[in-house]
């Protein structure tokens, strides 16, 4: 086992290496960025407001769920353990600096997140239950005509099944089993069993008992967690200024944390920080245009600038709180082996008795949870787009099971599997947001134009998708 787990580390490190996915994924936000006119800083605040206060409920709009329930079913897939032990891990091999390339992932991120939802409404369609399906295994092949866009979509939704066992599954489980074990003595076997039998529950109800799931507790658990970081860093103020000091400088000149040249040291800190980056917010993946593809929303604009505040809550706000506790405390440098503990350890520099490790290992678990329940979605729906809906029902079984089989094993191997996973998924998505990045700006620009407030009648806005001859419906 220990040599498969080589040979993955070795082909993701490949793949995440400085000539391939890192260039493709910060050059395709960068392009996007530009095409865009820097959507993700002119429309942040409206975007935000429009998610969290602006709720219409007009049954006449097409779609599964609101389009607040679709921005927590994608927070819910994406706050999960990358948040906590990703952050960890790329500050403990990469050092401080990798913080600065997380955020750049996210920033860039941002538009790339913006894009891909854009898509996944724009070419979503009616499966044969009524019910919306969309992301990049559709617009893919919808969007771009030709043998090359059914590869495309083919490759995405093949490595997005896989990856919904490895990222959204088994590691997820490992995580939550572990540390109900560590903080609550429960046994593996027992968190499996209770894993089982809450995640199946959830899987019987659908996109619309996720939807009703995590809009219920998603936010309530990310705010539990900034609330106690937020306690660490003001009880040490003092160290802010030279700890964003040490993060800016290593990011460019590299830490005694990586080793070896600083030029590898540099490379190390972009390496973990991007691919961390990713793991956490999945901008640039494609998955969150999954649960985009089935929001009430009368234009696509509207659940793009939506789905678009999922990266920036995950990784401008989540992360860099994790990361500036981590740095802050000065346990980034406690090694690889100790990431898994690090961010509980800072944690309990700043709280009083056992609260600082409590508030992690439940983030932990709520964190994982959620990701496991929205990933669910995202793998049936990758496989649906293969087999069509009757391979729903034995997707959820197996996905059931596997779950319990992630809280009783070791998973290193899966770890690396999942850093390839992602990667694959990514490519082709990438690949057609470049391609399509043209029609995203078209029809961007001239929405805005009508309706800059967001605000617009759903009556207006569907003339308006009229007279711009858009084939959408």
């Amino acid at each position: 086992m220990e040599s498969v787990t080589n040979i993955l580390e070795s082909i993701a490190g490949v793949i995440w290496g400085p000539f391939v996915l890192i260039p493709l994924l910060l050059g395709t936000g960068f392009w996007l960025t530009i095409r865009l006119g820097g959507i993700q800083f002119r429309t942040l605040g409206r975007a935000l407001r429009h998610a969290f206060l602006d709720h219409p409920d007009d049954k006449s709009i097409a779609g599964d769920i609101s389009n607040y329930q679709a921005l927590t079913t994608a927070l819910a897939a994406t706050v999960g353990v990358g948040n906590i032990v990703g952050v960890a891990t790329a500050l403990s091999i990469g050092g401080p600096g990798s913080l600065v390339w997380i955020w750049a992932t996210g920033l860039m991120g941002m538009a790339s997140k913006y894009s891909e939802a854009y898509l996944g409404v724009r070419f979503r369609t009616t499966d044969s239950k009524g019910e919306q399906a969309g992301g990049p295994q559709y617009y893919l092949k919808r969007g771009i005509k030709g043998p090359l866009g059914k590869v495309l979509a083919t490759a995405f939704a093949i490595f997005a099944v896989f990856a919904s066992f490895g990222i959204g599954n088994l590691t997820q489980a490992n995580s939550v089993a572990t540390n109900m074990q560590s903080t609550f003595h429960v046994s593996p076997i027992a968190s499996g069993a209770l894993m089982f039998v809450a995640v199946g529950a959830v899987l019987l109800g659908g996109i619309q008992a996720i939807g009703r799931i995590t809009s219920a507790f998603v936010p309530l658990m990310i705010i539990i967690y900034i609330v106690g970081g937020i306690i660490v860093l003001i009880s040490n103020v003092g160290e802010i200024p030279g700890a964003l000091a040490m993060i800016f400088t290593d990011a460019f000149t590299g830490s005694s944390a990586a080793g070896g040249f600083i030029g590898s040291s540099v490379i190390m800190a972009i390496q973990y920080g991007v691919a961390r980056g990713i793991f956490s917010n999945e901008s640039g993946m494609g998955s969150a245009a999954i649960a985009a593809a089935a929001a009430k929303t009368p234009h696509p604009a509207r659940q793009a600038l939506v789905s678009m505040t999922q990266t920036f809550i995950d990784t401008l706000v989540v992360v860099t709180i994790t990361g500036l506790v981590i740095v802050v405390t000065g346990v980034w440098d406690m090694g690889r082996d100790n990431a898994a503990i690090m961010t509980a350890k800072a944690f309990e520099t700043g709280l009083p008795g056992q609260w600082g490790g409590t508030i992690v290992s439940l983030s932990i678990i709520f964190f994982a949870f959620s990701t496991i329940v929205g990933w669910s979605y995202y793998g049936e729906r990758a496989l649906s787009s293969l087999f069509g809906r009757a391979a729903t029902i034995p997707y959820r079984m197996f996905f059931t099971v596997v779950v319990f089989v992630g809280a009783v094993t070791e998973l290193d191997v899966v770890w690396a599997f999942s850093d390839l996973a992602n990667a694959l998924m990514a490519i082709p998505n990438l690949i057609g947001l470049l391609l399509l990045s043209g029609l995203i700006a078209r029809e961007t620009k001239a929405y805005l134009k009508f309706d800059p407030k967001l605000n617009k009648p759903v009556e207006e806005v569907e003339a308006f998708v009229r007279s711009q001859q858009m084939e959408w419906k």
